[in-house]
């Protein structure tokens, strides 16, 4: 049996096989000429003490074993001809796009809808709200193929504890080109510059077994017959003439992994009598700080060595029974427009897979809950879904109709005073000051400069006037649950009808969002071969 043990490293020789073998040698008693192979299991930075180091868990092969490795997943894959059954996947996120590959290796035909663009395509509307504030109601850094995460910086990081299945989701995105790293790091990380490829890879497996991908394909209405979901309809958003305006789709059951923004989603299953339910969520800013002194506070250590990667924090406190919580930390990122509609303001982070800007920038939330909704009751089981998209519209108008967004400098924030200019950002439609003291609800307001503040005595250094606080972070998680059963992952009242991901309320991430796409497609294939 290979021996499993633990070390402790140098930066600087994380990825040194060499040095790592002498040292596992050292640690076995043994001579080193006797490894004939090390495997990492498991890497993290450890950055607690003033020397910053790797521990790694590691397997030694000597040469009375052989080290094989996993044989690939996409092997197990044969092709499909829908015969076993056709199931309808609609949004080409990380839940749809793994629901489809589970759904391949069961032998069922994933069709896969989505409402905005292949990821190449999608660029050039990205650029259009970057550069000149258009935003594509179908095609936007929330709406496209991969989702919201294939733009949004493509962090990796789960608190599942159901570790194969991580695994394997995490197997799947090295077999379709992510760097095998993810597969060790305690916080894997592809980047918004590598994910792109990644789906388009997934994409192309998906219809090499005989599944099948539209986009610009909105879906419009759903086909319902005798508490029975038959398919849905769809309505072309793109600018080919050749392409009929509506299609019908017709499956066996029907997948809804529409991510947490599809607001007309949870509108149509309202129409259309399919229950939805309020759910918690959170909302704040974006708080911008330069990079280099997130690495200072971090690693004891200025300029930050170049062993070392651009360094993180998680903060979270709790403020009157309520938490505020650090959320989607962006270490040498950017902050984005993530707007889904004209007229609204919204940010999110993201960073390339060097993580090599000069800005940290991360979400700082609270959580909202409904008895702090009680002046948006009159909207029902859309009071959530509404504060949030006040909220987004508040900071719109503040503005001169552009993406540009409203800002404060940290500082000037807790205070609650209006600065007189702001740090350099990495925001590209630019920042304007503005009283987001008062564009915030008053309740959000209170928490969020509470919580800041006692940050500052978590991480010494965080309260600085370089930073930006930049509103708003609205899109954390959705505001809807579509509801579902425990045991079939069904729709209570529809059967055939199976909510998934984000967007039903089931995950948050890329990750999580994954693993409930292969959980959801185990549960159709069950059901199928059931009826």
């Amino acid at each position: 049996m290979p021996s499993t043990i633990e070390l402790a490293v140098a930066p600087e020789h994380r990825h040194h096989q060499g040095i790592l073998i002498i040292e596992a040698a050292r640690q076995l008693g043994i001579p080193a000429s006797q490894i004939t192979h090390l495997e990492i299991l498991k890497a993290s930075l450890d950055a607690r003490s003033r020397q910053a180091v790797y521990r790694l868990r590691v397997q030694v092969f000597d040469a009375t074993e052989t080290f094989h490795p996993e044989p690939a997943l996409l092997e197990q894959f044969q092709p499909v001809d829908g015969k076993k059954g056709k199931v309808l996947v609609i949004g080409a996120g990380p839940a749809g796009y793994f629901a489809a590959l589970e759904l391949l290796e069961l032998g069922f035909q994933p069709i896969v809808l989505d409402r905005g663009k292949d990821a190449r395509a999608r660029r050039r509307d990205l650029k259009a709200i970057q550069q000149f504030g258009i935003v594509h109601p179908h095609s936007n850094y929330c709406f496209g193929e991969g989702g919201a995460g294939t733009y949004s910086d493509g962090k990796l990081y789960t608190r599942s504890l159901k570790r194969g299945v991580v695994q394997k989701a995490l197997r799947l995105l090295v077999e379709h080109g992510a760097q095998s790293e993810i597969l060790v790091e305690a916080h894997p990380h592809i980047g918004s510059n590598k994910l792109p490829g990644v789906v388009q890879n997934i994409r192309a497996t998906i219809v090499h077994y005989g599944g099948e991908v539209h986009f610009e394909q909105q879906v419009t209405d759903f086909i319902l017959q005798d508490g029975q979901i038959k398919g849905c309809i769809t309505h072309y958003t793109g600018t080919d003439s050749s392409m009929p305006g509506s299609t019908e789709w017709k499956a066996d059951a029907v997948i809804l992994a529409t991510g947490h923004s599809a607001r007309d989603i949870y509108h149509l299953c309202h129409q259309k009598g399919i229950k939805i339910e309020p759910k918690p969520f959170a909302l704040g800013v974006r708080v911008e700080h330069p990079q280099s002194m997130v690495d200072r506070v971090q690693y004891k250590q200025h300029p930050r060595s170049e062993h070392l990667p651009a360094a993180s924090y998680s903060l979270v406190c709790q403020v009157g029974g309520r938490g505020v919580f650090s959320f989607c930390m962006c270490p040498g990122g950017l902050v984005v427009p993530a707007a889904t509609s004209p007229g609204e303001i919204v940010v999110n982070g993201m960073s390339m897979s060097r993580r090599d800007s000069a800005y940290a920038n991360s979400g700082v939330v609270t959580a909202i809950e409904p008895e702090d909704l009680k002046p948006w009751a009159k909207h029902g089981v859309f009071a959530h879904l509404e504060f949030q998209a006040e909220v987004e519209r508040n900071m719109f108008q503040a503005g001169d109709g552009s993406q540009k967004a409203p800002a404060l400098r940290l500082t000037d924030f807790i205070k609650g005073k209006l600065s007189a200019d702001l740090p350099e950002s990495s925001y590209i439609p630019g920042l304007f000051p503005a009283p987001l003291y008062e564009l915030l609800p008053a309740f959000v307001y209170k928490r969020l400069r509470e919580g800041l503040s006692q940050f500052d005595k978590q991480m010494k250094g965080y309260y600085t006037a370089e930073a930006n606080v930049i509103g708003t972070e609205s899109r954390t998680s959705s505001p809807i649950r579509i509801p579902r059963e425990k045991e079939t992952f069904q729709h209570p009242d529809w059967k055939g009808l199976f909510p998934c991901g984000e967007g039903a309320g089931y995950a948050g991430g890329i990750i999580s969002a994954a693993m409930d796409g292969q959980n959801v497609a185990r549960a159709v294939a069950h059901y199928l071969e059931s009826v």
